[in-house]
């Protein structure tokens, strides 16, 4: 986790001085599903997000990110009790996207993009669920789209997880993660 934020930041300084630099601080829902409940279904319920990206790049960009996330998924089971309990999984999450800036450029008032690229998310806490048989890092793949009003934008993406969340591959509950994220925020640019 320390790398992937050291990282991250030498990034941004060195890119600092040779490009658009956009600071974005963030808010935001999401939605989690499960790909898998053996003895029950899963629907997502509504989580949280809060952090920010730096984008760097006018037409074409590169953005990391950081952000703190709950994570909520509801279980109905039909062998066990309690026969509906909600799971929820927060942690960092890293998202790294490459953009384009489809109509407009980071100076302009109104901008349509779109995005993709790949994502962590290091559970630190869990409720419903026992952390020691989770993965602790999950990887993703996410895309989307976003659209900037003047300094304010909103930005919609799909993350699949490709990683299992449990470690016991062989006692596989929960499978995988599916997310929707809905964040906005404000844009500061600078040259």
């Amino acid at each position: 986790m320390k790398k992937i934020i050291v990282l991250i930041a030498g990034v941004a300084f060195l890119s600092a001085g040779y490009t658009q630099t956009t600071i974005k601080p963030t808010i935001g829902f999401n939605v989690t599903d499960f790909t898998k409940s053996d003895d029950g279904q899963s629907k997502g319920k509504i989580g949280y997000q809060i952090g920010g990206s730096v984008a760097f790049g006018k037409k074409i960009y590169f953005e990391p990110g950081i952000f703190y996330v709950g994570k909520s998924t509801e279980f109905s089971t039909v062998n066990t009790s309690p026969a509906t309990y909600n799971a929820n999984i927060k942690g960092i999450r890293v998202p790294v996207a490459v953009g384009v800036n489809v109509l407009g450029s980071a100076e302009s008032d109104v901008t349509l993009r779109i995005f993709g690229g790949p994502s962590a998310f290091f559970i630190t806490s869990t409720d419903n669920l026992n952390k020691d048989q989770m993965n602790t890092t999950n990887w993703g793949l996410f895309a989307g789209a976003g659209v900037d009003f003047w300094k304010v934008f909103l930005d919609v993406s799909y993350e699949w997880s490709l990683t299992n969340i449990q470690k016991d591959i062989s006692a596989i509950e929960y499978g995988k993660t599916r997310s929707l994220f809905v964040s906005a925020g404000f844009r500061f640019n600078f040259k």
